[in-house]
């Protein structure tokens, strides 16, 4: 009998480590990838960009650095480019203070963060029924909330005041009262359509789970789908407060006497007001500019992520 034949032992094939090394550096993208494959080494691509980021920056900058020398100096220009104030003063600011700029910035503030509170909770519990839930004429609602964001300011300026000087079923009066420019921004589309698309994506699982161990719909919305949604969240804020700050027609039909009057009514007031100069508009127009700037900058990192998130959807 003839022994057995005993197949040769297959010993694996291992890559070398400079393959492994080889392989790692093609699959790694550079620190300074981009769309066009420049490269962080100096050449004429670096060069390239650098040019194009100074005149990208010089576009965007040169306007806010107009408006902040000119609020500083003594004899300013709104049409003369100027990087630094000429006779640097804080006269500007004072006469500003004495036309009452402080009052209808207080006024801003009242209203840009009442606003932006009620527009969140709305919509907020708006968002969460559209894509949580199911419902007959689920689509319709959405549509008509994407419909309002199409709706001039300038085509319901009169049926807003007429609604406003007579509120239906209640017959309030809502003209000359912080209310009546609150209310009106208590729903935006556009947060709406942020805040349903990016709740839709979070997994039902998680909401089951949540089911089983009794969470209600409020605890649900609060303790599991918003803490998920803060990119959302930020940009809806972000995005919803410079909308409400940038009032100009609202804050206009709305109030009965000019102490009613928003910051940015009252740039219009100094800009036709023949005894100022455009050194006291600049530095009205550089103080409407803080709060906006400091909102972006305490969240601008929420904003990013939310437009990034949904930017790769699908």
């Amino acid at each position: 009998m003839s022994a057995p034949a005993i197949d040769p032992v297959r010993t694996p094939v291992t890559a070398s480590p400079a393959r492994k090394s080889a392989g790692k550096q093609r699959t790694t993208p550079a620190r300074f990838d981009t769309a066009l494959g420049w490269s962080d080494r100096p050449g004429p691509a670096w060069a390239l960009r650098i040019l194009l980021c100074v005149l990208a920056l010089g576009v965007f900058a040169a306007p806010f650095l107009t408006i902040f020398s000119g609020s500083f100096s003594e004899k300013a220009s709104g049409s003369t480019l100027s990087f630094l104030p000429h006779h640097p003063t804080l006269l500007n600011f004072n006469v500003a203070g004495e036309r009452g700029i402080w009052d209808y910035f207080g006024n801003s503030l009242v209203i840009a963060g009442g606003g932006l509170l009620l527009q969140l909770v709305v919509c907020t519990l708006a968002a969460y029924a559209l894509a949580r839930h199911r419902f007959r004429g689920q689509a319709l609602i959405l549509t008509l909330f994407m419909l309002t964001m199409m709706l001039p300011e300038e085509v319901i300026a009169i049926p807003l005041s007429l609604v406003l000087g007579h509120v239906p079923l209640v017959g309030i009066d809502l003209k000359g009262t912080v209310w009546g420019v609150i209310l009106p921004l208590g729903a935006w589309g556009f947060s709406v359509m942020v805040l349903t698309e990016f709740m839709k994506d979070i997994p039902s699982e998680i909401e089951e789970a949540a089911r089983i161990d009794g969470v209600g719909e409020l605890r649900m919305l609060w303790q599991v789908i918003l803490p998920l949604c803060k990119p959302a969240l930020g940009v809806a804020g972000v995005l919803g407060f410079i909308m409400i700050w940038d009032q100009y027609l609202l804050p206009l039909i709305a109030a009965k006497d000019p102490t009613d009057y928003t910051v940015t009514v009252a740039l219009s007031i100094l800009r036709t007001d023949p005894e100022v100069g455009s050194g006291v508009v600049l530095a009205g127009a550089v103080i409407a500019l803080i709060p906006s700037l400091i909102v972006y900058l305490l969240l601008q990192r929420s904003l990013v992520t939310g437009i990034a998130a949904g930017a790769t959807k699908g």
